[in-house]
């Protein structure tokens, strides 16, 4: 969000109304004037942070919220054209399958509205969808792109819903690409640290 501050007439209409909201409106990148549900609103269902972010939200005429049933209408997303959706995941297979339940087999979050969005944006005309996701864990000694996700692990996004993933190594574009595409672009963006042992893992697997 931070590398958002220099964009303009920016529309948000999400789950979850994060902190950093508050840069975005300071900066002026947000206008909320082409949001497609309530024009000059940004829309969602729910906030969660600070005192500040609660301060922010107190009688803002500029922010309207709706019931879930409504932020994540999947049939109303998909007919946003050009539709951007943003994402946090915990892990990645291969396939592309992503896991954002569940941190060392204890439940961190359930599915929220991730699979709502992403799936809109897969359908939806010019759509992308990002799911986002650091690296590595417990200071880069655990990869979170994994061969295969283990079992009893949910799966929060199938490997058909997926676009895009994103780590601080770069971007991986997924969607319509085979289970070896798949598998390459994935362990380009893992932590150099574990390429090698992930390109031995994939040879197992037999996906390269």
């Amino acid at each position: 969000m931070d590398y958002l501050k220099h964009h303009r007439n920016l529309s948000i209409h999400t789950e979850m109304i994060p902190e950093k909201i508050i840069d975005l409106f300071d900066s002026g990148a947000v206008t909320n004037e082409n949001n497609p549900f309530y024009k000059g609103k940004m829309t969602a269902t729910f906030a969660y942070g600070s005192r500040s972010l609660y301060d922010f939200l107190h009688d803002n005429k500029d922010v309207y919220m709706l019931p879930v049933n409504k932020t994540n209408y999947i049939c109303e997303l998909q007919a946003v054209k050009n539709l951007v959706t943003v994402n946090a995941g915990v892990e990645v297979d291969f396939l592309g399958q992503v896991n954002s339940e569940m941190v060392g087999g204890n439940y961190w979050s359930s599915t929220g509205g991730q699979a709502d969005f992403q799936l809109a944006s897969r359908i939806s005309e010019g759509g992308k969808g990002f799911i986002c996701l650091h690296s590595t864990a417990k200071q880069d000694t655990i990869s979170k792109i994994v061969p295969t996700l283990k079992p009893g692990i949910p799966v929060t996004t199938s490997k058909n819903d997926v676009d895009y993933i994103v780590t601080e190594y770069g971007v991986a574009r997924l969607r319509g690409k085979a289970i070896r595409e798949r598998t390459k672009a994935i362990i380009d963006i893992a932590h150099p640290a574990f390429r090698e042992e992930l390109l031995f893992e994939a040879k197992k697997l037999g996906y390269v």
